[in-house]
């Protein structure tokens, strides 16, 4: 199947032989469903805190911060091509006819294009691109006039202009401020120095597509100095590449190795599964992970600031019990039927781990290495909103490989939609996964977990790209906080919706969550 060549690519991108038949094998075979037992719900996988208990969890990690090891993991990889698909549909197919002019401007809705430009004025880049505008000897607000919006569009997304298509999201201007306009990179940086500053110290890593890695370079040294001196620490940002060996062999109708015009191999980025690859490669004592278009102004942040200690503070206090029981199961003589029942009960309601049928048959030693092996894992605490209609995964009880029951955040390609009985509990589920993620990585001894050896290889996902016009199968690795967590220690905790904001399209940033007051009261 493979030439000399074919093999000497696939040692450069440093994936094993063993690997790329493996994700031949998933394309063959597909991957199996999960079978979802029920929804997590308040009080039954979702835990709903009281105002004490909070007070109680921030105070926790405030008096444990500046003796942990605090990291901020921001995935941002990939342009913000998405952000503006509306506005590439209309560039990409607009001839000029009246018909097309009529049509843009019949549709008023939030999402439009008319809407866009009726509230030009009220986005963070409105002025930089006003400025480069009458740098060619245009004026924004006669071009607007004018129904000219194929020109500004231009001078917005591509190289002629502004070039915003090309630029990673974490570099496009998103809230507007009295002094200066921020980036989603700089957002963070604010949101670090808040709630993850240990001995004045802000560690963030940033994971970037190559490409971008200049761009991200420039702007965070233009930015640093500027918000250390504003917040009186010390911030230290890695940037993270996606590594090539998780790219993914991309493959034919047939599943034979697509291959380019060149007769080179295909491959594929593995989707944001392959961050678990360098989220492995932090050792700290606590890591918060947050995507890069989730964030809001200043006057917002509270909310965030807040529920962000809550989630780290549920960590250290569920990661405290667990490592005392472990550290009392070390010496199996003094592990009486108390203990066992106590630590029985913990992992069934707390941890939220139904055992197998099989477990009333253990004897005492069988139980210990099962109460050993369940709890001595990653743990990771999931801040979940109520759900109001968002794409993505949510929280359930789901059947692990070994026939245990326990908490999973599943994504709508990991069930099957076919099955009454599944689809009944998804439409069922009262919460949504916001990706809001603080993460235990280091064992009861204090050495940092190997996290591939936690992740469910048996999930992923297919699906049907086109490369040069023609039909190819993409596959893409377990999720991050799916299938590449899925044998993590697991609580979920409800956080309110204004803790979630994110920017999917870019008319996003019109709404009120990313306006400033002023702009707002104007309005």
């Amino acid at each position: 199947m493979f030439s000399k060549k074919d093999k000497q690519q696939i040692k450069e991108k440093g994936i094993s032989s063993q690997t790329i038949q493996e994700q031949i094998n998933n394309f063959i075979n597909g991957f199996p469903f999960l079978n979802i037992v029920k929804s997590a719900i308040a009080n039954d996988g979702v835990l709903l805190l009281n105002e004490k208990e909070k007070n109680e969890y921030i105070e926790l990690f405030d008096k444990s911060i500046n003796s942990k090891d605090i990291v901020k993991f921001v995935p941002a990889s990939g342009a913000a091509t998405r952000l503006f698909r509306e506005l590439y549909d209309y560039y990409n197919n607009y001839h000029g006819t009246q018909e097309e002019y009529l049509k843009v401007i019949s549709d008023r809705s939030f999402q439009s294009i008319y809407y866009l430009f009726e509230h030009i004025h009220n986005f963070a880049f409105y002025d930089e691109l006003k400025k480069f505008l009458v740098s060619k000897k245009f004026t924004l607000a006669e071009q607007i006039e004018e129904k000219d919006y194929y020109k500004i569009i231009e001078y917005l997304l591509t190289d002629k202009g502004l070039n915003y298509g090309n630029k990673p999201k974490g570099l496009i201007l998103f809230h507007r401020y009295n002094d200066s306009n921020r980036t989603p990179v700089e957002e963070h940086l604010v949101e670090g120095a808040n709630y993850c500053a240990s001995n004045s110290k802000v560690n963030i890593y940033f994971t970037i597509s190559p490409e971008h890695k200049q761009q991200f370079q420039k702007h965070i040294k233009t930015i640093k100095k500027k918000y250390e001196k504003i917040f009186n620490v010390k911030f230290n940002i890695t940037l993270f590449e996606q590594k090539p060996s998780t790219d993914i062999i991309a493959v034919d109708l047939k599943n034979k190795p697509f291959r380019n015009k060149d007769n080179s191999l295909l491959f594929r980025p593995g989707g944001h599964g392959a961050l678990i690859e360098n989220l492995n490669q932090i050792d700290a004592d606590i890591i918060f992970i947050k995507n890069i278009d989730n964030v809001v102004p200043d006057i917002l942040k509270k909310d965030t600031d807040f529920y962000k200690k809550v989630l780290a503070g549920v960590l250290l206090h569920y990661q405290n019990k667990i490592f005392n029981y472990l550290k009392n199961l070390q010496n199996t003589s003094k592990v009486d039927n108390k203990l066992i029942k106590e630590i029985d009960s913990f992992i069934q309601k707390d941890l939220c781990v139904i055992p197998n049928p099989d477990y009333e048959k253990l004897n005492k030693d069988e139980k210990i290495a099962y109460f050993i092996k369940k709890m001595n894992r990653p743990v990771r605490v999931c801040g979940m909103v109520k759900n109001e209609g968002e794409p993505g995964g949510g929280p359930y009880w789901a059947e692990n490989n070994d026939k245990t029951i326990s908490l999973q955040i599943i994504e709508g390609s990991q069930f099957n939609q076919k099955d009454k009985k599944q689809v009944n509990i998804i439409n069922k589920s009262t919460h949504f996964n916001p990706v809001d993620i603080v993460c235990g990585v280091r064992d009861f001894k204090g050495v940092k977990f190997d996290l591939t050896k936690y992740v469910d290889k048996t999930t992923g996902f297919i699906s049907q790209k086109t490369k040069a016009g023609v039909e190819l199968k993409a596959q893409e690795l377990p999720g991050l906080w799916n299938g590449a967590m899925s044998d993590w220690n697991t609580f979920f905790v409800e956080v309110p919706v204004t803790t979630f904001n994110p920017v999917k399209i870019i008319n996003d940033l019109l709404r009120k969550e990313h306006q400033r007051e002023e702009d707002l009261i104007a309005k």
